[in-house]
């Protein structure tokens, strides 16, 4: 009788296993779009309350207009990117073709002084001073550019069909998600037993707090610089908005998007736009982290440096164009996680949040 339960066990293990594996296979394609629909959703949850009680109630409403709320946030930024993609690079080509055409002013004196180096600098300069010598620069860098481009469309195109598929399982994670906590809690109470529900506070205080902390400054200096981008009318000023939210996420990356932007205006003689341009991107683009980060994050621990980059580098490895959003987020939970464990507290009262202070 042993033996048969034994063998029972055995092929009922082996049975569920299997399903276990068939399934996990089935979804692996879609996993990063499912986790980033669940954390968009658990970090909207009191939105979507909010709007519940004022449309009484009705559910099935209020996931569509918040689905399509977080598809015009961002979804729609990447579709409006990606159709004036080409429209960009034949801007920035014909800018870089008219700086060429302008050729260089004679090298100043002080470059033939620059110690061992003064001398070739300025042979080189003189190559260049002519209209050819300056263009077939201009095509030596413009080439590797334009493979960049072509390759960074690519990924864009992909990273657009993953955010919309993440949106549109978001729809589905709104309408049930009370009865998706319910489970959640259940499964984790069997694992891990009564502290289950601490460990969900946690983690999902963490998640609110990399998403409106990280995420939604990296947004408001995203706009901030499309916006200051179109103002002194740099070429592609949506892409390098777009590209500015991209380096928000990373300590000190918004200055590597404005300051060549700064660069170029001097170079264009247009120096009332290019000192706009500084005073924007330093006080407004790059200063701003320091005001509504700690508005959207009252409280929170540190999040080291190391962890961000190696959240939005990892993550783009592990989970393609959705883990620059879901690196950043994993990683802050389990540090938040093992600190806890670390100090031996119990995961009861106030929950800690990550406030990234990442000096951009």
């Amino acid at each position: 009788m042993d033996r048969q339960r034994l063998i029972e066990s055995f092929f009922a293990a082996a049975t569920l296993s299997f399903l276990a594996i068939g399934c996990f296979l089935v979804l692996r394609p879609f996993l990063s779009a499912l986790m980033w629909a669940v954390i968009l959703c658990y970090a909207s949850w009191p939105a979507y309350q909010w709007l519940e009680s004022r449309l009484q109630g009705r559910r099935t409403l209020t996931a569509v207009l918040m689905t399509i709320g977080v598809a015009a946030v961002l979804v729609l930024p990447f579709v409006l990117v990606g159709v004036t993609l080409a429209e960009n690079v034949s801007a920035w080509a014909q800018a870089l073709k008219d700086w060429a055409a302008r050729g260089l002013p004679p090298p100043p004196a002080w470059v033939a002084q620059i110690p061992v180096l003064g001398a070739a600098l300025v042979d080189y300069w003189n190559q260049l001073e002519s209209q050819s010598g300056l263009l077939e620069a201009a095509k030596a860098a413009l080439n590797p550019v334009r493979d960049g481009v072509i390759a960074g469309g690519a990924v864009l195109g992909r990273g657009t069909l993953e955010l919309g598929l993440s949106v549109f399982i978001a729809f589905f994670v709104f309408r049930r998600g009370d009865e998706l906590a319910v489970g959640l809690r259940q499964a984790l109470t069997r694992l891990i037993g009564p502290r289950a529900r601490q460990f969900i506070d946690v983690a999902g205080g963490t998640i609110q707090g990399v998403v409106y902390g990280i995420l939604g400054t990296a947004l408001a200096q995203g706009l901030l610089a499309g916006f200051g981008f179109s103002i002194v009318g740099a070429p592609g000023a949506l892409f390098l908005g777009l590209l500015t939210f991209f380096m928000s996420l990373i300590p000190m990356g918004p200055p590597t998007v404005w300051v060549p932007v700064v660069v170029w205006l001097v170079s264009q003689d247009r120096y009332a736009a290019a000192a706009f341009m500084a005073i924007w991107g330093f006080f407004v683009i790059s200063g701003i982290d320091n005001i509504i980060k700690p508005y959207l994050i009252s409280r929170g621990s540190q999040l080291p440096f190391v962890l961000v980059f190696l959240g939005v580098i990892g993550g783009v490895l592990a989970f393609g164009f959705l883990g620059v959003f879901l690196g950043p987020v994993l990683l802050a939970v389990g540090y938040t996680l093992l600190l806890a464990w670390n100090r031996g507290e119990k995961l009861e009262g106030d929950v800690p949040v990550i406030l990234v202070k990442d000096g951009k």
